[in-house]
């Protein structure tokens, strides 16, 4: 009796600490919107919570409708531990009525009797574009305006897609950091741009690496709001003196264009009736010029070549210590600039100390100001005569360029007591020898218990699992027979047929879909995930495909009670597949996203369509 309450407890205890989370409450919505034009405002926690979110005031902000809220539960078992998740999603439609950087400060909600805050959000509000063509193509920062034009792509203007070179600096000092960007924008559907390197002279080059899953941002530049996209970045550390020039780049890009009315069913079902042709173009990014200056000619003693903001600390692992023992100064220099290209500080020992070369050890990466963190140097000291010693100031000198000029920062001093110790052993040579004591190693193999081996009862005769393999063949064929008579009597309604198997269908489908995505098939995946979408609605709302529509699956979806933001969400994957093929950026990040995203609706769509 005692085992089996011991073994409940632990099964009990580890259900909640394999259940237990920590509860997050996020903010999310566009990076940049567009004056006057709605767009979501959401919020995620990942329990359940006492009430729906508070959101303070801000002037200028309109709740439109809101709080839809959509709930989404996993669980998962590795390797024996379970994990749970539990998401709940309250959107708001919103609209900002100001231009200019709105804050939204944190909203509150409660859990378990605790206020949560979740994070405040800043959204640039964007000007009305002035060009008509570019300003009913922004929502949120999705897609671009589809244009009609001629086989040729003759139509497209610079004005529609360029790109654009910007430097964050352009009058700097020999080895200052000088953060390089090109920018893409585009008011139509770019496919494709190719990515050539630019072949600077006088510069040393390090590209900041940026995120896989980029995505456009809106952006008003010269009148006009542009889908634009950061497309490399560069940080370049000049090495001459005078102009340096960062010249113009082509670049090859691919657009797709709307050529003619088709009477095919499949492009006037998902493409408005137009077929789409892929146009190439040329474009090409501006020419910058950089400004280099000398450094000034009074260079201190000692100076180190670092150009930036930098600082300097050491430490000691002993000031007591005895003749021919070894203690280690460690000096850290941090801060950001030209890390990689600077020397050494200068460290003076006293003559009486045996050093070793440094162990330098770097822990700096790259971002937009140059180098950042710090480059640490190990000294393995010897003292070799008895005495106090005093070991200066490590000294570390640097161009700031902050205040244009030199500076000098130095570590603290340190007082080293030596008293007396052993004379190390000699050799001929004069060649010191250093004595190590041997090291006992473990055993291999330990002591084995032997034990008395327990006799276990074989007997199978009138025991309990002697009457459970007649009792259990018995109820499965009774459960079987039941089973069969059920899909029979549904066999003869096609219409629930059809219903039922409406989510098999779609996951063949996706597996479909998800071999054209492992092979990038691009053009392919999108036809199939849209089939695999419109089908499966056909199918279980039961209404043909050539009468399926966004409206009609949107207002059957509603009579039957779907909740509103999964609609929406349904919307949303249609639209991404129309136009996700001619969006640019990493192709493979996109059709990832779409492909989880479909997975997603259709799960969602099956426990929640009522019949």
């Amino acid at each position: 009796m005692k085992r089996i309450l011991l073994s409940t407890l632990l099964f009990i205890t580890t259900i909640f600490a394999a259940f237990a989370q920590e509860v997050s409450f996020v903010a999310s919505a566009p990076k940049s919107v567009v004056v006057g034009r709605r767009f979501n405002l959401s919020y995620e926690v990942n329990t359940k919570t006492d009430g729906q979110p508070t959101i303070a005031e801000v002037d200028g902000l309109r709740i439109l409708s809101g709080p839809h809220h959509s709930t989404f539960s996993s669980m998962q078992n590795v390797n024996g531990r379970v994990t749970s998740k539990q998401t709940i999603t309250y959107t708001y439609i919103v609209v900002l009525d100001k231009e200019g950087e709105v804050t939204i400060p944190g909203a509150s909600v409660i859990v378990d009797g605790k206020n949560l805050v979740s994070n405040p959000l800043t959204i640039k509000v964007l000007p009305e574009s002035q060009s008509s063509a570019a300003s009913s193509q922004q929502s949120g920062g999705r897609g671009a305006t589809s244009r009609q034009v001629g086989n040729s792509g003759t139509n497209i203007s610079n004005d529609d897609l360029f790109i654009l070179a910007t430097v964050n600096k352009t009058k700097v000092y020999d080895q200052e950091a000088v953060l390089l960007t090109y920018k893409v924008y585009t008011d139509v559907n770019l496919v494709n741009l190719d990515n050539p390197a630019p072949d600077l002279k006088g510069f040393n080059i390090q590209e900041v690496e940026l995120p896989q899953q980029r995505q456009f941002e809106l952006e008003h530049y010269n009148g006009r709001n542009y889908n634009m996209m950061e497309w490399r970045k560069f940080v370049l550390f000049p090495q001459e003196n005078g102009e340096l020039e960062i010249p113009s780049m082509e670049y090859e890009a691919v657009v797709a264009v709307q050529t003619r009315r088709t009477m095919d069913p499949f492009e006037m079902m998902f493409n408005g009736g137009y077929s789409y042709v892929e146009v190439k173009k040329k474009i090409k990014s501006n020419r910058v010029v950089i400004n280099v200056e000398k450094l000034p000619a009074d260079k201190p003693r000692g100076f180190s070549g670092a150009v930036g903001r930098f600082s300097i600390n050491s430490s000691i692992s002993s000031n007591k210590l005895k003749s021919n023992e070894e203690f280690t100064l460690k000096v850290t220099v941090k801060g950001d600039g030209n890390m990689k290209l600077m020397g050494d500080p200068v460290v003076e020992f006293p003559s009486e100390f045996d050093v070793y070369d440094p162990i330098i050890t770097n822990k700096y990466k790259l971002t937009n100001r140059g180098f950042a963190g710090e480059k640490i140097y190990e000294y393995v000291v010897t003292p070799r005569t008895a005495g106090v010693f005093t070991l200066p100031a490590a000294r570390f000198t640097y161009f700031d360029t902050a205040t244009d000029s030199y500076r000098t920062v130095e570590s603290k001093e340190y007082t080293i007591e030596v008293e007396k110790g052993a004379a190390p052993a000699m050799q001929s040579g004069n060649v010191y020898v250093v004595k190590e004591e041997g090291k006992l190693l473990a055993n291999d193999i330990r002591y084995i218990k032997l034990g008395e081996l327990q006799a276990v009862d074989g007997r199978l005769f009138a025991s309990t699992t002697y009457y459970l393999l007649y009792i259990i063949p018995f109820i499965l064929f009774v459960s079987a027979s039941v089973v069969y008579r059920k899909r029979v009597k549904e066999s003869a309604d096609t219409t629930l047929v059809k219903t039922k198997k409406a989510n098999s269908v779609a996951v063949r489908r996706l597996k479909k879909v998800k071999t054209l995505l492992k092979n990038n098939s691009v053009n392919e995946f999108y036809d199939e995930t849209l089939k695999a979408v419109w089908y499966y609605m056909s199918d279980k709302l039961n209404i043909p495909l050539s009468r399926l529509s966004k409206d009609n699956i949107s207002n059957e979806l509603e009579r039957r009670g779907c909740d509103s933001v999964l609609i929406e969400e349904l919307m949303t994957l249609l639209n991404e597949c129309e136009f996700a093929r001619y969006a640019p950026g990493d192709p493979g990040a996109t059709m990832d996203k779409v492909y989880k995203m479909a997975v997603a609706v259709i799960s969602k769509m099956e426990n929640s369509i009522k019949k």
